[in-house]
C-alpha cells in the first residue's frame, strides 16, 4: 500500500502568520493528490505542527519569533476541503516526526508545507529509517519559505535517494 503524508497543510503556513503566495497555489494540487489516493484506496497521513502559549518561550520562537499553528486556534487547523472524517492526524511539536518507525509503509510521498523545513525533516527522517523503500515528493504539491529555498530543498532531498517526482 502506498502513503500519502500531508505535511503541515495548515492555514497559519497557508495564508495566516506564516503564509505565502505559493502556499495558496498549491492547496488545489494537494486536494486533487489526496482524492487520488483516497479513490485508490491508500493510505493519507496528515501532520499537524502543533504548538502552544509558550510558543516564544521554545527554542523554535526564539529563531523563529513568530506565533503561529497554537494549539485549537484557526491557524494549527488543517486547510478546509483537505481533511475528511477518519483521517489520521500526527501532531508533532517540532519540524520532524520521530515516530515514524512505528509505522509499516511499503513506498511513502510526501507533499504540503514548508519544503525547506517541514517536508526535508519529515523525508529525511523516514528515508533514513526505511532506507529500501521508495520515497518521493511532488514539487508541485509543495512550497518553501521562499521559492529559492524551495528549490535547494528538492536538491538536498535528490541528493539522499528521495525522488522528485
Amino acid at each position: 500500500m502506498k502513503t500519502l503524508i500531508v505535511i503541515d497543510m495548515q492555514n497559519d503556513f497557508i495564508d495566516g502568520s506564516l503564509g505565502t503566495k505559493e502556499a495558496v497555489q498549491i492547496v488545489e494540487n494537494v486536494r486533487c493528490k489526496i482524492d487520488e489516493y483516497r479513490k485508490n484506496g491508500d493510505r493519507v497521513i496528515f501532520t499537524r505542527d502543533t504548538h502552544y502559549d509558550d510558543y516564544m518561550d521554545t527554542n523554535e520562537g526564539k529563531h523563529l519569533p513568530v506565533v503561529h499553528c497554537i494549539e485549537g486556534t484557526k491557524g494549527w487547523e488543517i486547510r478546509d476541503g483537505l481533511i475528511f472524517d477518519g483521517a489520521d492526524i500526527i501532531n508533532k511539536p517540532s519540524f520532524g516526526y520521530t515516530g515514524w518507525g512505528d509505522y509499516d509503509f511499503e513506498e511513502v510521498e510526501l507533499v504540503g508545507l514548508c519544503t525547506d523545513i517541514c517536508v526535508v525533516s519529515n523525508a529525511l527522517i523516514i528515508k533514513a529509517l526505511f532506507p529500501e523503500i521508495k520515497v518521493s515528493v511532488d514539487p508541485k504539491c509543495c512550497a518553501g519559505v521562499t521559492p529559492e529555498s524551495h528549490e535547494a530543498a528538492l536538491t538536498t532531498m535528490k541528493m539522499c535517494q528521495i525522488e522528485i517526482d
